[in-house]
């Protein structure tokens, strides 16, 4: 019995939906819980800020680094916990899982194609003030319509991203290689049932546990919190293969739209739980509907195909041991940083975001209709997923099915 358990927990993954929904529950209750949201782009900034700081730079007038504000180390703000959280909530259940090994793609040119399809979404997302996660599970529940605008546009560069990787220069010659048949090819070998990764996902969930308790100990209990509901966002993403870039790419690729509907519906429970919370008092946090967004938008998507995953995604690929995904994070980093600086320098700002209103929907229509059209319109994107999914076939496009007609002969006189 505790075998099958196992297996089902750690060995085969969840079903998205159970995965995404949980998602949805855990980002409202954490900004219930702390008035700050589940985004991850934000602090990939600061890293690049410290780096800067590190060899010498003075940002102390860089206008963008003073929007995220610099306070502090990553171990001392709430942001920084998040991150740290969701690696090793998604390298636990990895290593629960026996599912760690180090792979490095046999094209070394995808690495470069990583690193570039990071950067531009590390510059998109924070050109847009905020990633998949700060759009998608924080903006939407909150009730921020620039968060649609960013949907729609990460759907079309998504699309742009498909054609890019389909072309032949991107793609590059297949790597072909012939193994000279051995003894030990020819005869498998017996599969080792190693416990090592086990004993080491055990151990480490141990020293976080201990770490989290010193934290309550020592009055850090909101950092606690923060360190503790990003391992809940890392078991999920991992275990649920939380990832946005499937979710839009697979609807141009083969039509496949189990991910999309998953977090329509993962979105929607975030959606009724944050209204609640937004209706006893807490303040929404609401990003302007500007030209920066809807920019921003397309290159996020267009770089998280290009890179092969989004910020889900490649975090928790990272921790399966993909070298690809630590070299689109490293993108991403610097694509975040280099946007820090075209935010003022190069007038990014002034030209993109600057006189742009930060639109409420609550405030623009109303508590109980903002409630409902929201909805509508998350119900409006899984239905339409859903009949995409029915009508597309790869190669083909969208094939809707024609009427069966039939042909009445005349009878045949006797």
């Amino acid at each position: 019995m505790f075998k099958s358990f196992y297996t089902k927990v750690f060995v085969n993954y969840w079903n998205p939906y159970v995965a995404v929904g949980l998602a949805g529950v855990l980002s409202a209750f954490y900004f219930a819980l702390t008035g700050t949201v589940w985004a991850v782009t934000g602090e990939f900034t600061r890293f690049g800020g410290h780096l800067l700081q590190f060899f010498g730079v003075d940002i102390s007038d860089w206008a963008y680094f003073n929007l995220v504000t610099m306070n502090g180390t990553t171990f001392t703000r709430t942001d920084g916990w998040i991150i740290i959280g969701m690696f090793v909530g998604a390298l636990i259940t990895v290593l629960l899982g026996k599912n760690f090994k180090i792979r490095v793609p046999q094209q070394k040119r995808r690495l470069v194609q990583a690193f570039i399809g990071g950067l531009i979404a590390g510059f998109g997302a924070r050109l847009a003030l905020g990633c998949n996660l700060a759009a998608f599970f924080t903006g939407i529940p909150q009730f921020s319509f620039h968060s649609w605008i960013f949907m729609v546009t990460t759907g079309i560069g998504t699309y742009l991203g498909v054609k890019v990787i389909n072309t032949t220069w991107w793609r590059g010659k297949p790597n072909l290689q012939r193994k000279k048949p051995t003894l030990s090819n020819a005869v498998p070998k017996q599969a080792k049932n190693s416990n090592i990764q086990v004993y080491l996902g055990i151990g480490i969930a141990f020293i976080f546990a201990i770490i989290l308790v010193s934290y309550v100990a020592n009055g850090k209990a909101l950092l606690a919190a923060a360190a503790l509901f990003g391992a809940g966002f890392g078991i999920l993403i991992e275990r649920g293969q939380i990832c946005f870039t499937s979710a839009f790419r697979d609807l141009w690729v083969s039509g496949r739209a189990t991910m999309t509907k998953a977090l329509a519906v993962g979105v929607g429970i975030s959606v009724i739980l944050t209204f609640i919370f937004l209706q006893s008092g807490m303040e929404a946090v609401i990003k302007p509907a500007a030209p920066s967004t809807f920019i921003g938008g397309l290159l996020f998507g267009l770089g998280i195909v290009l890179a092969g995953g989004c910020e889900t995604g490649w975090m928790y690929r990272a921790m399966e041991g993909q070298v690809l995904f630590w070299v689109v994070g490293l993108g991403n980093i610097t694509g975040a940083t280099i946007l820090a600086y075209a935010w003022d320098h190069l007038g990014f700002y002034s030209v993109l975001t600057e006189g742009w209103p930060k639109l409420n929907l609550i405030e623009a229509w109303g508590p109980y209709q903002a409630l409902f059209g929201t909805m509508a319109m998350l119900a409006a994107w899984f239905f339409l997923s859903n009949w995409w999914e029915k009508h597309y076939r790869y190669g083909k496009g969208l094939t809707v099915p024609e009427k069966d007609t039939y042909i009445v002969k005349p009878a045949v006189k006797q």
